[in-house]
C-alpha cells in the first residue's frame, strides 16, 4: 500500500492515509450504528501520523466510547458524509471505508463491539469477534 485518498460525497472534505491500517474491523458499537443509520461501520485504524485532512475542515461530535472517554467523530459540514472516529485515549484513529475512493482496497479481518449489536447485524463467518475492542 502506497497512500489511500478518500473524502465526502460532495467533495468538500478530502483526506489521505500515508501508511498501512493497523487493522481493518466492523465496528457494531451504539454510536457507530447512529452514524451509519443502522448498521455497523467499516473502519479501518489508522495511526495520527498516517492520517492527514487535504482539503476542507470537517465538523466533529464528541460522545462516550466504551472506555468512557470522548470520541470525537467526523463528518462534512456540508453533506453529512461521516468520515473518521478520533478516540481521543488510543494512538489510532478508525477512517471509515465508504469513504474512501477505493473502498475494495481494504477488507475487515474483524467484529468489534459485538456486545452493542442488535440481533439482526450479520457477523462475517471466520472473522474473530470482540465483545468490545481486540485485545491490546
Amino acid at each position: 500500500m502506497s497512500q489511500l485518498q478518500g473524502g465526502c460525497a460532495c467533495g468538500a472534505v478530502r483526506y489521505q492515509i500515508n501508511q498501512p491500517p493497523v487493522g481493518v474491523g466492523v465496528c457494531h458499537c451504539r454510536q457507530c450504528q447512529y452514524s451509519s443509520g443502522g448498521g455497523p461501520n467499516y473502519v479501518a485504524l489508522v495511526m495520527r501520523e498516517g492520517f492527514e485532512v487535504t482539503k476542507g475542515s470537517p465538523k466533529a461530535f464528541a460522545s462516550p466510547g466504551g472506555s468512557g472517554q470522548d470520541v470525537s467523530r467526523a463528518f462534512c459540514p456540508d453533506c453529512g458524509t461521516p468520515l473518521y472516529s478520533d478516540p481521543v485515549v488510543l494512538p489510532f484513529i478508525a477512517v471509515k471505508l465508504g469513504g474512501l475512493d477505493d473502498p475494495s482496497a481494504l477488507s475487515p479481518g474483524m467484529h468489534i463491539w459485538t456486545l452493542e449489536a442488535p440481533s439482526w447485524h450479520q457477523m462475517t463467518p471466520g472473522l474473530p469477534t470482540f465483545e468490545r475492542g481486540p485485545p491490546g
